[in-house]
């Protein structure tokens, strides 16, 4: 065994540690968690190292955001680990859901989406935590307890991020589409055809967009409607947490 990795960091792609009573030294109930991800290889990571955990326990995994919505429903579980792009129905959708049937349901999103959209996103349909795939495993581990007591649990950075998030910044249904097409590199008349509306119309909406995300061109506005989270360029990488045997 390579020596090196000895004193490796506990994050969620070090290699699994031996069984651990974790916080809860008593005969309580574990913590009954259902795990939403679509990509099976995260998903079974997640599934590996929460299983170390003696107070935690998985009753249910879903591949995408309906079946989360339905194993929610039969096993009633304590957590939620919701990922945020899903087939089908997407995470926030799966969480608004849930809290409609229990607005006191607890769901951690976990995904790779960092930008202040998504964060926002998350949080306002009601999650308790929003945690990034990269989050060390004892950190994981500490968020799904504190959760389970009923608290909010905002990393520093993740809390940081939300604060930039400005108000009033919400784009229409109609101003989302018309920024998608400007990524896409559409003049605003091919932007018009597309969405069976005049140019003048689509003048009107960019420079709407302009001003809500408070850039002068369009090159600015697709920068930072991806760092915000407005756009996704690509969705999420199966190999990005992969645990190490």
């Amino acid at each position: 065994m390579n020596k090196s990795r000895k004193n490796s960091d506990t994050s969620l792609t070090s290699a699994l540690p031996k069984k651990n009573s974790g916080a809860a030294s008593t005969k309580a109930s574990p913590i009954r968690i259902l795990i939403a991800e679509d990509h099976t290889v995260v998903r079974d990571g997640l599934v590996a190292i929460i299983r170390q955990e003696e107070d935690l326990e998985i009753v249910a995994e879903a591949g995408d955001g309906r079946q989360a919505v339905n194993l929610w429903k039969q096993q009633r579980p304590d957590i939620a680990l919701m990922d945020l792009q899903m087939p089908g129905l997407d995470g926030v959708s799966a969480i608004y859901e849930i809290r409609a049937i229990n607005p006191d349901a607890r769901i951690i999103v976990l995904t790779t989406f960092d930008g202040d959209e998504d964060i926002y996103r998350g949080m306002r349909a009601g999650a308790k935590s929003y945690l990034l795939k990269d989050v060390r495993r004892q950190e994981l581990f500490q968020c799904i307890r504190e959760v389970h007591q009923g608290k909010i649990f905002i990393p520093p950075a993740i809390a940081a991020k939300l604060a930039e998030r400005l108000p009033g910044e919400d784009l229409s249904p109609r101003e989302s589409e018309v920024l998608r097409l400007l990524a896409e590199g559409r003049p605003n008349k091919l932007i018009g055809t597309a969405m069976s509306i005049t140019e003048v119309t689509v003048k009107s909406h960019v420079q709407a967009i302009f001003k809500k995300l408070n850039v002068l061109s369009r090159t600015e506005a697709i920068a930072v409607a991806t760092r915000k989270g407005l756009l996704h360029p690509v969705l999420d990488d199966p190999s990005a947490s992969l645990p190490e045997k």
